[in-house]
């Protein structure tokens, strides 16, 4: 595991400090569970500046790939990644609450010790869809033909799960 880095977010904003890097995959824990595999890592580059509004804010870039499990196949899904994002630090829940009112605006609390690979992985996991998957046409439809095909082919089993045997072989 990397060296984590953090910040103290009001004071990175306010000095309008920047920093940037690569964090591997294996640092997201909370994202292996979305992931096929852990290969790879994501470049990241965060600043601190103002809003139009004179308000403190985290400006963050995230770009890499990533490899997801497909949903229909089960298969590798490259996913690339390339988000932008401003958020706004405020000081209190008040001021939290009256933030996520307005869906236009990305707040999060303001916090001396910010660990940046988890606003990162947050990040990340929020940008992901419920259900990814291959484009039409793309998974390995060979493998779900013959399993159905396995399938519909033998009308009485012997065991009760052998259907599912079955898939499970040809995945």
């Amino acid at each position: 595991m990397s060296d984590r880095l953090v910040i103290d977010s009001l004071d990175f904003a306010r000095n309008a400090g920047s920093r940037h890097g690569k964090i591997s995959l294996i640092d997201f824990t909370r994202l292996h569970d979305l992931l096929f595999d852990q290969e790879g890592e994501l470049i990241y580059r965060i600043s601190g500046r103002y809003d139009k509004n004179e308000k403190p804010g985290l400006y963050i870039e995230i770009t890499g790939k990533i490899h997801l499990n497909c949903q229909r196949c089960l298969g590798k899904l490259v996913h690339h990644i390339d988000l932008q994002t401003f958020l706004i630090l405020v000081k209190n829940e008040e001021e939290l609450d009256l933030a996520d009112e307005d869906d236009t605006i990305d707040a999060i609390l303001a916090v001396p010790d910010l660990d940046v690979t988890h606003l990162i992985e947050d990040e990340v996991i929020l940008s992901l869809s419920i259900a990814s998957c291959h484009a039409e046409g793309e998974c390995s439809t060979l493998k779900l033909k013959s399993a159905e095909s396995d399938l519909t082919g033998k009308t009485q089993s012997a065991h009760p799960f052998a259907a599912l045997a079955a898939l499970k072989k040809t995945n």
